[in-house]
């Protein structure tokens, strides 16, 4: 009797957990929707942006910007920034943006500092023992362009005054619904566009005269391309949380189902084994009296 009691309390509990993850991944669910409307109302604005700079670069002759270019002479000393989430329950999300900014880190062949988006990643790094240069708590689900802007000017500030030879960012880059990666990219220095050899950049066929000059355009939208790529990677960076924690509470709620319908088979089968065993003893009891 006690091993029924037993697994109906299971059975009873099994199903709040189901009710529960069923609801976090609806509410997942929606938080992704809104998270990709988002991400993907922003990617053509960067990807035009970034195009521009490939056309500016194309027509000019002589590149020469100190977001282009290492400071001389070098710090020595690279800033990483990762980003993770404040929340859990949502897979490998962390832990695979966590070991890979380790790596990073432990292979770096230059003095490290180290700032940190997210609580996962601020309670990880404390307890391996990294110093965290600075924490960004700010930005939650939905990243304010107005936070992102105010944080690279401060970036491009810092490595324009020689304070970093290269400023990177680890998250997980969304590629699509199905794939998403843990990526290290570099913010600064900027890549500057190749031209080929009619002087025309990468997918560039047009000659363009531009007013006012290239390298005045170019002051203004080389800040822009940098600003841009960071909310960017924001963007992305929730956009595959909402995924990871949706993907897991689905899984969650899958395996509580499968869970509960083994209880209940186990409950059965004790149930009936009760039954049979009640039944033995009054057939015995009624057969004494004979």
């Amino acid at each position: 009797m006690a091993q029924i009691r037993e697994i109906k309390k299971r059975i009873k509990a099994v199903g709040n957990i189901q009710r529960i993850t069923n609801t976090m991944q609806m509410i997942a669910t929606a938080r992704f929707k809104s998270a990709m409307d988002r991400a993907t109302a922003t990617k053509p604005y960067t990807e035009k942006v970034r195009g521009l700079v490939e056309e500016l670069a194309a027509n000019a002759t002589d590149i020469k910007h100190p977001l282009f270019e290492s400071p001389d002479p070098s710090p020595g000393r690279e800033l990483v920034v990762v980003m993770t989430s404040n929340r859990g329950l949502c897979g490998a999300y962390n832990s695979n943006v966590l070991r890979t900014a380790s790596h990073h880190l432990r292979a770096a062949t230059s003095d490290s500092e180290l700032e940190v988006v997210g609580k996962k990643g601020l309670a990880f790094f404390r307890f391996a023992g990294f110093d965290i240069t600075q924490f960004h708590g700010q930005f939650g689900d939905k990243p304010v362009y107005a936070d992102v802007e105010e944080l690279a000017d401060r970036y491009m500030a810092d490595f324009i005054d020689g304070g970093y030879d290269r400023i990177s960012l680890c998250y997980m880059r969304f590629i699509s619904t199905g794939v998403q990666r843990p990526t290290v990219s570099t913010l600064l220095p900027l890549k500057p566009p190749v031209a080929d050899e009619d002087g025309a950049g990468a997918g560039v066929g047009v000659q363009y005269d531009f007013s006012p000059d290239v390298e005045t355009l170019l002051q203004d939208l080389l800040p822009i391309t940098v600003k841009t790529a960071l909310y960017q990677a924001f963007n992305d960076a929730v956009v595959s949380e909402q995924v990871a924690r949706m993907v897991a509470m689905k899984a969650a709620t899958d395996n509580a189902g499968k869970l509960g319908k083994t209880l209940k088979r186990t409950f059965n089968r004790a149930r009936q084994a009760q039954i049979t065993t009640e039944l033995n003893e009054i057939i015995g009891g009624a057969s004494g009296l004979d």
